[in-house]
C-alpha cells in the first residue's frame, strides 16, 4: 500500500507540475460565445475541451503535459487559430473585424519565437532570390550595399540557433521541416534516413503535423512503381502493431484515400482491418469512417442545416429511386470542371427519378450563394470548410467527391470522377 500511495503522490505532483493554460482574448466587438481546444494527431484534430466567453476572454486548462500544435475552432463565427504548446501557458490576442479575424498577436515567448521563425522562411523563401539579384548592381562597400548583405546575411540562417532545452518543440518542428521539406534540391533525403526518423522520434512527430507531408515525400522519393515496396518497408519496420506503426498506417490510408490509389487503400485497410492487436484511436477513426461509407453500408444520417430546393429535413428524407451525394466547393478548380457537366444532364437523370445532394465545404456565403443559384438540386452547406460536420462523417479528403445510393439509402457505388457518375447511369 505505501508504494502505491508514494506513485499516487508522484503522480499528483506530475500532473499539476504539467498542467497549463491557454488563454484567448479579443476585442469587445467580436461575436462568439463558444470556443473549441483541439490537439493534434498526426493529421488529424482532436477535441479537448470546450468554454465559453468571460468578457471576451477564453480559458482553456490542459491537465497533463503536451507539447505539439494545437488549435481553438470559434463554431459560429467559422474563426480558427493555430498556435503551439511547449507545456507552457500559451497568451494570444486576436483582432478582429466584422467577426473575421484580422490578425493574432502571439503573447508567449514560444508561440512568438515560433510565428518569427515562421515569417523569417517566408520572406527567406520569396525575398532572398530577389536581394540575390539586387546586390549584384551594388558594391559591397556602399551603404545599401553592405545593407543587402547584412539582410542576405539574416534571412539565411536558420532554426539552428533555437535553445533545443529551452524550445524543444520549436526546435523539433523546424529542424525537421527544413530537413525533410525543403525546397532546397541541396537537402535531399533518403528513404532510409525518412524511416529511421519515424522510427525514432519522439511523440512530437504525432502532434508536430510534419507527419502526413514526411509520408507523401516518402513515397515520392521511392517513385510511383514502388509504392507497395515503400509501404511493406516502413510499416514493417515500425511494427504495425505499435502506436507508431497504427498512426503511420492510418496516415497512408487517408493518403491513398487522397490520391485516389485505390487499390493501395484497398491493401492496406485490409491489413488493418485484420490487426488482432489493440487499435489506437487514430486507426479506430480511420477503420470506423471507411465501414461507415463502404459500399453496401447505409449512407451516414445527415440533418440538413440551411437546404435549398427542398423541403426534406434530412437526406433519408429524400425520396427517389437513387441519389447523387456530391462534396464540393465553389473555390475547387476540379468541381469548377466537372459539376457543369452534372448539370448538362440533371434533367435526364430527374425524368429517371434520380436526385442530386450537393454538400458543400465552404465557407463563403457570398461565393457559396452565387454559385449554388446555377445547381437546381438540392443544396447544403454548414460554411464551414473542412470543419464541417460532415466531412468526418463521411470520411472526405478532397473535393469532389461522390456516393451513389439507392432508394433505402444504400451505397451502391462510388464514383471517382463525374464521368464515372454519367456512366453509371448510362448518360455519358
Amino acid at each position: 500500500m505505501k508504494k502505491i500511495f508514494v506513485l499516487s503522490s508522484m503522480l499528483c505532483a506530475f500532473s499539476l507540475q504539467a498542467q497549463f493554460s491557454i488563454n484567448i482574448q479579443t476585442e469587445p466587438g467580436f461575436n462568439e460565445q463558444e470556443a473549441i481546444l483541439y490537439t493534434l494527431n498526426g493529421s488529424k484534430d482532436i477535441v479537448v475541451t470546450k468554454e465559453k466567453s468571460k468578457n471576451n476572454v477564453w480559458t482553456f486548462k490542459y491537465p497533463k503535459s503536451y507539447s505539439g500544435m494545437m488549435k481553438v475552432y470559434f463554431p459560429n463565427t467559422n474563426n480558427s487559430v493555430s498556435f503551439i504548446s511547449e507545456n507552457k501557458n500559451v497568451s494570444i490576442k486576436l483582432e478582429t473585424k466584422a467577426n473575421k479575424v484580422q490578425n493574432v498577436i502571439y503573447l508567449d515567448e514560444a508561440n512568438e519565437l515560433m510565428s518569427s521563425i515562421q515569417e523569417t522562411s517566408q520572406k527567406k523563401e520569396l525575398i532572398l532570390p530577389a536581394l540575390g539579384q539586387i546586390k549584384e548592381y551594388y558594391k559591397d562597400d556602399t551603404d545599401f550595399g553592405k545593407a543587402l548583405i547584412s539582410e542576405i546575411g539574416k534571412l539565411s540562417g536558420t532554426a539552428g540557433g533555437v535553445d533545443q532545452a529551452k524550445h524543444p518543440f520549436v526546435y523539433f518542428y523546424n529542424t525537421n521541416y527544413n530537413k525533410f521539406l525543403s525546397n532546397d534540391a541541396n537537402k535531399k533525403v533518403t528513404q532510409e534516413e525518412i524511416v529511421n526518423f519515424i522510427d525514432k522520434s519522439n511523440d512530437m512527430l504525432e502532434s508536430s503535423s510534419l507527419l502526413r507531408p514526411i509520408l507523401v515525400s516518402y513515397l515520392n522519393v521511392g517513385g510511383n512503381t514502388n509504392v507497395a515496396q515503400s509501404v511493406d518497408a516502413l510499416i514493417n519496420k515500425l511494427n504495425v502493431e505499435t502506436p507508431r506503426g497504427q498512426t503511420v498506417l492510418s496516415e497512408l490510408i487517408d493518403i491513398f484515400d487522397v490520391y485516389d490509389m485505390n487499390d493501395f487503400k484497398t491493401k492496406y485497410l485490409t491489413l488493418a482491418r485484420n490487426l488482432k492487436c489493440t487499435i489506437n484511436d487514430r486507426l479506430a477513426s480511420t477503420l470506423k469512417s471507411n465501414a461507415a461509407t463502404d459500399l453496401g453500408a447505409v449512407f451516414p444520417e445527415y440533418k440538413f442545416h440551411s437546404p435549398v430546393n427542398t423541403t426534406a429535413k434530412t437526406i433519408a428524407d429524400v425520396k427517389a429511386d437513387k441519389k447523387v451525394i456530391v462534396f464540393w466547393s465553389s473555390t475547387c478548380s476540379h468541381c469548377e470542371n466537372e459539376l457543369p457537366k452534372l448539370l448538362a444532364k440533371y434533367k435526364d437523370l430527374q425524368a429517371n427519378n434520380i436526385q442530386i445532394i450537393g454538400l458543400s465545404l465552404d465557407t463563403d456565403k457570398n461565393s457559396y450563394t452565387t454559385k449554388i443559384a446555377a445547381f437546381p438540386w438540392i443544396n447544403d452547406s454548414e460554411l464551414r470548410g473542412w470543419n464541417s460536420s460532415f466531412a468526418e462523417i463521411y470520411n472526405i479528403h478532397a473535393t469532389p467527391t461522390y456516393f451513389i445510393l439507392d432508394a433505402n439509402n444504400k451505397i451502391i457505388s462510388k464514383p471517382n470522377h463525374v464521368g464515372d457518375v454519367l456512366e453509371y447511369f448510362k448518360l455519358k
